[in-house]
């Protein structure tokens, strides 16, 4: 496959297999929404962006993963949740465990080392704290889309590598526009989607 094909098979996949219910598929919406916001903040308040994606848009978007999206037998695809797990491209939810324990493991070691062991200065209060705390959750952010890039580089290829980083930062912007609706179809009392609707016209094709 081109990388544009593999793009569209992944997003595809991600899609069929981990956002049958609306509920995941709102808060996806939500979380994407924070993203972008979080990614404009980046250039104006750095801090606060770090803030915005963990506390906010990751929370939201693991949420939906965590305690609404199914974990029985999916008979639309006709694979178990083992199978899927197991070949999940990014984090399935084991990776997700670990990387989200260190995550909220990180500002109980700054309570303890401040400096993180001389890397960062030694606040001066509240403020220095939140800004060193920023810091490593933004190492910790950027540091776990590029070890599981390269530790793709070796399970399936350079290319793929590269295609599921470029989905991760891109996925803000995928989700709105696949995921607008899902509010809609959830009042409406759609909970869960059966994918005979295709959001994404150039998946529709790829897959045709």
């Amino acid at each position: 496959m081109t990388f544009a094909e593999e793009l569209r098979q992944q997003r595809w996949d991600d899609h069929r297999y981990y956002h049958h219910n609306r509920v995941n598929q709102s808060l996806h919406l939500a979380s994407a929404l924070c993203f972008v916001t979080s990614y404009v903040l980046l250039f104006i308040q750095p801090a606060a962006a770090v803030f915005v994606g963990w506390l906010l848009a990751m929370v939201l978007r693991q949420t939906g993963h965590f305690f609404f999206e199914p974990q029985t037998y999916d008979a639309v695809n006709q694979a178990t949740h083992a199978y899927k797990e197991s070949v999940k491209v990014g984090y399935n939810l084991h990776r997700k465990v670990v990387l989200l324990s260190i995550w909220i493991a990180a500002p109980l070691v700054l309570v303890g080392e401040p400096t993180l062991f001389g890397l960062l200065e030694a606040p001066s209060g509240a403020r220095s704290f939140l800004d060193n705390l920023a810091s490593v959750w933004l190492v910790i952010g950027l540091g776990a889309v590029l070890f599981r890039t390269v530790h793709l580089f070796f399970l399936k290829g350079v290319q793929s590598g590269l295609v599921w980083c470029t989905k991760i930062l891109t996925d803000p912007f995928h989700d709105i526009k696949i995921y607008h609706k899902a509010p809609y179809y959830m009042l409406k009392g759609e909970m869960y989607d059966d994918m005979s609707q295709w959001y994404d016209d150039s998946v529709r094709a790829s897959m045709a």
